[in-house]
């Protein structure tokens, strides 16, 4: 016997598009789940160098913050562009986060990459460093008043090297000769740990990067810090003299932090700050860095934007002056 089911009642049917909607709305509310699995932590530098030291760090430090791990996964090359590429094309679900740094302020001015800070949404800042020059230990050159005389000397022949064209090494580099009326032979290498591995070798003659990343060979005594590109001396390197010290106007330098592709959904975006934000005040995180003089900055996403937005600016009109586009 076939049985008529009665008309639906307008409770019923209220009742049912309620639950249809919810259902509807589920994708959303995942992250309230958030992660169910483990986060690839894309480290656009070469192993070795500050950001990947810093990404180590807070890897650790997040495992007590965390129901999964952050697994870090080193992306080097075109100063950054290449690990930065990455995790934009993949799917924005939190499940590659990005380290990003300053070259990410940069290079869109130098017309190397067709994307920009615009398309992340920053997590948290939790580091900034100043540029510094490295020489070898048996350099002859005792400050940076010898320095810039010899380059000033034979010009083009004393050689610069970096992070890569268009990193911030490059820019700071580029300026600081500009500044000091010298010119350099630049020379790009895929990072800065690389780079500093060829200074050790002999294969440039100084190199700028940040005064952590060169660290372990300052303190081995294989190297020396002859300057510092910041508006006072850094802790760690008090004897190391700033450049407005030396007469030349001009503090640069870099910043490290999270980003995710501006489509993660937002209850994503919110564990993963609330993440950065308890793993960045664990005091292992801050004592990993103090250890190799990198800079504790912490700063959130508001922050974190305006911070960004401030230095684009700032790039725009350096690499505009010095013919860097």
């Amino acid at each position: 016997m076939t049985s008529i089911r009665p008309p639906m009642r307008r409770s019923e049917f209220i009742a049912l598009a309620a639950g249809a909607a919810t259902l509807g709305l589920a994708p959303r509310a995942r992250g309230a789940d958030y992660p169910t699995r483990p986060i690839e932590l894309i480290v656009p530098a070469s192993a070795g160098g500050g950001t990947d030291v810093l990404a180590r760090a807070f890897a650790e430090a997040a495992k007590r913050h965390s129901p999964q791990p952050f697994i870090t996964v080193n992306r080097p090359g075109a100063s950054g562009a290449i690990g930065f590429a990455e995790v934009l094309n993949a799917r924005p679900d939190g499940y590659k986060v990005c380290v990003v740094f300053v070259e990410l302020a940069i290079l869109p001015f130098l017309n190397q990459i067709k994307f920009s800070a615009d398309d992340f949404r920053m997590i948290a800042r939790l580091n900034a460093d100043p540029a510094a020059i490295m020489v070898r230990a048996e350099s002859p050159w005792q400050s940076f008043e010898d320095f810039i005389a010899e380059a000033k000397r034979r010009p083009g022949a004393v050689t610069l090297g970096d992070s890569g064209v268009g990193s911030i090494w490059h820019l700071s580099g580029a300026a600081m000769a500009e500044k000091a009326g010298a010119r350099f032979l630049h020379v790009p290498y895929p990072g800065a740990a690389p780079g500093l591995t060829a200074l050790l070798g002999g294969h440039v003659d100084a190199m700028c990067s940040s005064p952590g990343e060169a660290n372990a060979y300052i303190q081995g005594g294989k190297m020396r810090a002859l300057v510092v590109m910041s508006d006072q001396r850094v802790p760690g390197f008090e004897a190391v003299p700033t450049l407005k010290e030396r007469g030349v106007d001009l503090a640069i330098g870099t910043w490290r932090g999270l980003g995710v592709p501006r489509a993660t959904p937002a209850p994503v975006v919110e564990a993963l700050a609330e993440i950065a934000r308890k793993a960045a005040a664990e005091p292992g995180f801050r004592e990993a860095l103090s250890r190799v003089n990198l800079g504790y900055s912490y700063a959130d996403a508001a922050e974190f934007d305006s911070n960004i937005a401030s230095d684009r600016e700032a790039f725009r009109q350096l690499t505009g002056r010095l013919h860097l586009g």
